[in-house]
């Protein structure tokens, strides 16, 4: 084990306090993790990044389900369009995106150049959307609405999860607390109920299609795991509004950090 995997297996651990802290935002830092340090093709990075992340937002699940903070009516209609979009793409889209996206002289953009990037593209949005204060307050007259923007979240979070192996938290959190109206508390542990069924999902839509090295792949779920507590445990000495300005730095930094080693790697 050279040193950039023992890095990289601390990160694992890190991931779990991300989730556990934010509700999401673990696939942020997962899939860098894969595909910088442990040398992973992106395609499997991202496969790998929707179990670690589906089997450590389950556990975060449980743990919420005690603190009586999921909206249970708000995580039924956003993850069933989720579930279905997740695993379409995943199975259809994915295996027959072409190996080169674009190529202009010397310089060429692959498919999996191409998820990063747009996997970053994400992030920055996201995190723009997360530092804005909701200006209304959503009322019974709207709740349709309000439903409705949900479900199409609910899609495009689904498709998001199947091109670049992301839970979703980070478009999750921010849609509940805008349009659903929720807290940020009660956004994180809502949201994790969402991205156990989402990343899962998706993850078996690549069972018959890669081959997964599951010895890996469970040491750095179990220590993503562990790292679920600590940040569970953390967060309820963590004010909401430090917690949502935090998150979204934490956004902005890893997005940076995925553009810069595409373009200089």
């Amino acid at each position: 084990m050279n040193y950039l995997e023992l890095i990289g297996f601390f990160g694992a651990f890190l991931t779990g306090i991300i989730i556990g802290l934010f509700g999401g935002g673990g696939s942020i830092l997962a899939v860098p993790i894969f595909v910088y340090l442990f040398q992973l093709n992106p395609i499997l990075a991202t496969s790998y990044s929707m179990f670690v992340v589906g089997f450590s937002a389950a556990i975060g699940t449980l743990i919420n389900i005690r603190k009586k903070l999921i909206e249970y009516k708000t995580a039924f209609i956003f993850t069933l369009p989720a579930l279905v979009s997740v695993f379409l793409t995943r199975r259809f889209i994915i295996p027959n995106l072409p190996d080169v996206i674009m190529s202009m002289g010397s310089f060429t953009i692959t498919k999996e150049m191409a998820l990063m990037l747009f996997f970053s593209l994400i992030i920055i949005l996201s995190s723009v959307f997360m530092m804005k204060k909701p200006t209304t307050v959503a009322s019974k007259s709207d709740s349709k609405r309000k439903d409705l923007f949900l479900l199409v979240i609910g899609l495009g979070v689904g498709l998001l999860t199947g091109l670049v192996g992301a839970g979703g938290g980070f478009i999750i959190v921010p849609a509940l607390v805008l349009f659903a109206k929720l807290s940020i508390k009660q956004a994180v542990a809502t949201s994790l109920i969402i991205i156990t069924f989402n990343s899962l999902i998706g993850f078996s839509a690549d069972l018959s299609l890669l081959q997964i090295e599951w010895r890996f792949l469970s040491l750095f779920t179990a220590l993503s795991v562990l790292g679920i507590f600590v940040g569970t445990y953390f967060s309820n000495f963590v004010q909401e509004s430090t917690l949502k300005i935090n998150f979204a730095r934490f956004m902005i930094v890893m997005a940076a950090v995925i553009i810069f080693k595409e373009f200089n790697s």
